[in-house]
């Protein structure tokens, strides 16, 4: 009975989420208001949450309500949000909006001017004190400032961002107290400073004309910032950003997974589609690694060896449902799939699903000696793949449905899929759709639809990343 409860639950927590909108409206309207960065932030992902419920609900009011907020709350951070402000504009005047307590204008109307450059100057330790001196005085609108905790490094991060900001020079720093502090060039107008630690830190920090004080809370001198030979700063993602992801085409070689609409095969659909995913991870910074980038054969037990000896941070399996041929023109949808040691809530309809995507590797393993040796699943990777697993539905969704019609979502589910079983990290199994079907097959043999399920799949991850640092 527990176990039928919790089926249900997880069918129906989007729909839970959806009934709570307003409640999270206002909480993210009430921290736009404040002016803490952190809470900002904290509003900017609570509008892009009720974004993503409004374009898959096709709810047009909250849709127009969360663009707004996402547009105030990105320009606050200095986050590029022109493309949510390109489609508020569109919706303006189609839309009813829902009610909602008024804004200021000047905290709607903000906006960071890139005509003028900042440049850093020199680095400095003084009594203690790390000094950042800049050719001219840096606006407080032009900083922001925000804390991170990984738990899976047990580290505490402490970020800096200048906007409009260029280095004049590398630098590296040191301090006998402070595991790291890096300095680059996060994007061509931002510059990033992260001082990260195991243990927290009381920082303090003000703007002082042209320049930023930070007390770091430790003690004892620290050695000279050495400048190194002055060379254009490359624009790279900070390593606190950067995440090591696995991705997986199913199938390939011998193993074509199922052959569906006029042909059409998984092995191929899934590999153009995984390409696509890689090229968008690789130009956010993102270190990327697949199991085949060709048609070739790996065997399942590999594909998860390969994500645990790149340290991989999740694990991406990427395939295409199919069903007999007498139902293709009848089912369609796109679904996620998480393990789980909850075996029995997989339902028939997952073990189907694992029977066709388990390959032949597997032919001597039933499903029951599967099962038990599932059963020894890591608890938290388990709530970690189930989170992942909902932010890339939602967002893949999202995405597809903008420019598409009749995209269909059958959900989260749990399943017995021996290609996750052994990934150190989270992981999920993505069905991009029934190959089977008439129309999905077409859609999913086109660039333009690749691409597409690709930008959906990346926000998922980014998403993922953001709640869980």
């Amino acid at each position: 009975m527990l176990r039928l409860l919790l089926l249900f639950s997880l069918l129906f927590s989007f729909s839970a989420i959806a009934a709570d909108s307003t409640k999270t409206l206002q909480r993210a309207d009430r921290f736009l208001k404040s002016g803490n960065k952190s809470e900002i932030f904290r509003a900017y992902n609570d509008y892009k949450n009720l974004y993503l419920t409004a374009v898959i609900n096709n709810d047009e009011g909250l849709r127009h309500r969360s663009l707004e907020g996402i547009v105030s709350s990105g320009k606050r951070l200095h986050i590029d949000v022109a493309k949510y402000d390109k489609e508020l504009s569109s919706t303006s005047s189609k839309s009813k909006p829902l009610p909602k307590k008024s804004i200021k204008k000047k905290e709607t109307k903000k906006k960071v001017t890139v005509s003028k450059r900042y440049m850093l100057r020199s680095v400095n330790w003084k009594d203690g004190r790390l000094i950042l001196r800049l050719n001219k005085s840096l606006p407080s609108k032009q900083l922001n400032y925000f804390k991170l905790y990984d738990k899976k490094r047990k580290k505490y991060r402490y970020v800096f961002d200048m906007h409009d900001t260029q280095l004049d020079k590398h630098y590296k720093l040191h301090h006998a107290n402070i595991q790291r502090i890096s300095l680059a060039q996060f994007r061509p107008n931002t510059l990033r400073l992260v001082i990260e630690h195991d243990k927290a830190l009381k920082i303090r920090f003000k703007l002082d004309r042209n320049a930023l004080i930070i007390n770091p809370g430790v003690k004892k001198p620290v050695e000279k910032t050495r400048p190194v030979k002055k060379v254009t700063a490359p624009v790279v993602h900070d390593r606190m950003m950067a995440k090591t992801i696995v991705l997986d085409p199913g199938h390939g070689g011998r193993d074509g997974g199922a052959v569906g609409y006029r042909k059409y095969r998984e092995k191929m659909v899934v590999l153009q589609i995984s390409r696509e995913v890689s090229k968008l991870l690789k130009k956010e910074g993102h270190k990327v690694y697949m199991t085949r980038s060709d048609d070739s054969a790996v065997k399942l037990q590999k594909r998860t060896q390969f994500a645990n000896i790149k340290k991989a941070d999740i694990f991406i399996s990427i395939h295409a449902n199919a069903v007999p041929k007498r139902n293709a023109h009848k089912v369609s949808g796109i679904e996620t799939y998480f393990l789980s040691n909850n075996t029995d809530s997989g339902s028939e309809r997952a073990k189907r699903v694992a029977k066709m995507e388990n390959s032949k590797d597997l032919k001597d393993v039933n499903f029951y000696g599967q099962t038990d040796f599932i059963n020894i699943l890591n608890r938290e990777k388990i709530k970690r793949s189930e989170r992942l697993a909902h932010d890339l539905q939602r967002n893949i969704l999202a995405t597809l449905k903008k420019s598409y019609k009749g995209v269909k979502d059958t959900g989260v589910r749990e399943g017995p899929f021996w290609v996750l079983v052994g990934a150190q990290m989270p992981s999920v199994l993505i069905e991009v759709g029934f190959i089977t079907h008439p129309t999905e097959a077409l859609r999913l043999g086109k660039s333009a639809y690749q691409k597409k399920m690709a930008e959906g799949i990346v926000q998922g991850i980014e998403q993922y990343f953001l709640k869980n640092p």
